[in-house]
């Protein structure tokens, strides 16, 4: 899931419709039963707001106490560019702003994608975030995991590994950097949001995902989440809009 956004849709007067949205993601999600959910980012509209930030807390523990649910600082959690307090404020309201998980043969890597976009009043920060990589992915391959996937807001490109700088992707110098990194060490999926659609592209055996919103679109995609499967050394997935999410997901 991507950009639940609380409050998007009535600029911060409200966000009814987000509540219906994101209620209906989480009711789906029990129903599936998935091994765990992330919502890569942008869980709120406004930083700090503490009315969305309660709503989003709401409506996640409505998830089944067996799913795990992993949250991924986007910039409307910590602003575009963040300063200190804005990271200790997101720590402080929704826990580490990047981490690792685990479910069997899989190693899931949450970053804070702000370190990446614009670290400039962060830079501690940002090299804390890039040694604390560095040193993960080193002993993840002592460990030897079938699946590396990585989860964060900002895709590092949207169609083409090369393609230019804008808004909805990181700088092509630091996405040069980590990608080379990710080649190095295996990795095949990254899941991203904030794009509010979905996109896709390749850099050698990588894949950068874009998943949709769950609140509000900003093209064709309608609001929904993606449905990941993996069985042995394959990854499939497929974006469902909230009305047609399947009864059953075979593998």
């Amino acid at each position: 899931m991507s950009d639940p956004q609380f409050g998007m849709f009535n600029e911060d007067k409200s966000f009814e419709e987000e509540t219906l949205r994101y209620t209906k993601a989480i009711a789906e999600a029990n129903r599936l039963k998935p091994a765990f959910v992330v919502v890569t980012g942008d869980l709120v509209n406004k930083p700090s707001d503490s009315t969305q930030i309660a709503e989003y807390k709401r409506i996640s523990s409505q998830l089944s106490a067996s799913v795990p649910l992993y949250s991924v600082p986007g910039n409307h959690d910590v602003q575009n560019m963040p300063v200190p307090s804005d990271i200790a404020a997101y720590k402080k309201n929704f826990g580490p702003d990047y981490y690792t998980f685990t479910h069997g043969s899989m190693l899931g890597i949450v970053l804070n994608s702000l370190y990446l976009q614009a670290p400039q009043h962060v830079p501690e920060q940002a090299l804390e975030q890039e040694k604390w990589l560095r040193t993960t992915l080193e002993e993840a391959a002592a460990k030897r995991y079938r699946h590396i996937i990585v989860f964060l807001h900002h895709p590092f490109f949207l169609k083409e590994e090369q393609e230019a700088d804008q808004y909805f992707n990181i700088p092509l110098s630091t996405r040069k950097k980590y990608l080379d990194l990710f080649k190095a060490h295996g990795i095949r999926h990254i899941f991203a949001g904030h794009y509010h659609r979905n996109a896709f592209g390749k850099a050698e055996n990588i894949e950068m995902i874009t998943t949709g919103p769950v609140g509000k679109p900003l093209g064709k995609d309608p609001s929904g989440f993606r449905i990941v499967t993996i069985k042995g050394d394959k990854l499939r997935h497929q974006y469902y809009s909230l009305d047609s999410i399947p009864s059953n997901v075979p593998f």
